[in-house]
């Protein structure tokens, strides 16, 4: 329940901080898009983004699924499959949603992982603080590439996982980078 408390809260903060600036004229001062980003699909699952922008300010929804590739795992697990639910504020430093942005976000990630045996499975959950940044390259009108970086923070949630009678730790920081492809109206 804390978590969630803390999850509303910070959400309502990041809005408050980007409604109260100023109006400053843009080229594109309110848009819509969308982005498909390359490293799920590449790791057998799925990435979705829907974004709505206002002046410098973009809030994403972001919905993906994943399963950690093995060689990440500590030995001995396998099957890390997650799901991630995604609230994240960009700030892009130029208009038109160009150029260098950076974001804080809340992601909840809800998961289930299996020892090499896979006589079990185990699930877990964590509430995940992410920042990144990345840059945008508009190649053609609204398309654009998107590289981009991150870090991810646990702050609540499991922390160790028993499967199998062996114990799998959630990782406490995970970086993170790919590449995304987005249009915007």
């Amino acid at each position: 329940m804390r978590a969630i408390l803390f999850f509303i809260c910070f959400i309502m903060l990041l809005f408050s901080f980007s409604y109260g600036q100023a109006d400053t004229p843009t080229t594109n001062n309110a848009t819509v898009g969308f982005e498909l980003d390359a490293a799920p699909y590449i790791f057998k699952g799925y990435y979705g983004s829907v974004w709505v922008g206002h002046n410098h300010f973009r809030y994403r929804g972001v919905i993906t699924k994943i399963e950690t590739p093995d060689f990440i795992l500590k030995d001995g697990f396998t099957n890390n499959d997650m799901k991630v639910y995604a609230a994240i504020v960009d700030y892009f430093f130029k208009p038109d949603f160009k150029g260098w942005w950076i974001g804080p976000g809340i992601e909840y990630w809800d998961a289930k992982i299996q020892t090499d045996a896979k006589l079990n499975t185990a699930e877990y959950n964590n509430i995940i603080f992410t920042l990144g940044g990345g840059f945008v390259w508009k190649f053609f009108e609204n398309f654009y590439l998107n590289p981009w970086v991150a870090g991810h923070l646990r702050i609540a949630g499991d922390k160790e996982v028993i499967v199998d009678q062996s114990t799998y730790e959630t990782p406490l920081f995970i970086p993170e980078i790919s590449l995304k492809l987005g249009w915007h109206f």
